[in-house]
């Protein structure tokens, strides 16, 4: 008696449903890191550079608009509040670093007092946000 044997088929591996699994889990990924970012700031025409900008830590953004309002993480302001703001903002620390955010178009005094108020309050540390020229 004659035994057959069945001509055994090559295993494959299947990376189609792989490379979409790995595509989901990429977008699921940028989507929800782009969703943690933590963004205090609210949109002013900047003034461009043409030099690269350093990234820092943004804790504490200080926006100035066209219109001469005041905001300190998206709350509004005063000039006479705005000191108080910053300190409850700061929690006691006194050397944050606090960004300016001003318009192109702010009056250059009202920047000045709004950064000497901040002084008063323990802020050491301004950074000016700009926007390169090659963006827009």
């Amino acid at each position: 008696m004659q035994i057959r044997r069945r001509p055994t088929k090559r295993a494959r591996i299947e990376i189609i449903p792989m490379i979409d699994v790995i595509f989901f889990l990429l977008v699921f990924f940028m989507v929800s890191s782009l969703a943690m970012t933590k963004i205090n700031s609210l949109p002013v025409a900047l003034p461009k550079t043409s030099s690269s900008p350093q990234a820092i830590k943004q804790d504490i953004i200080l926006t100035l608009r066209r219109d001469g309002s005041i905001f300190v993480n998206k709350t509004p302001a005063t000039l006479d509040t705005v000191g108080n703001q910053l300190s409850v903002e700061m929690h006691g620390r006194a050397q944050d670093v606090v960004v300016v955010n001003a318009d192109e178009g702010v009056n250059y005094g009202l920047v000045v007092k709004v950064m000497d108020r901040a002084r008063k309050v323990g802020v050491r540390k301004f950074a000016l946000a700009t926007e390169s020229a090659g963006e827009k």
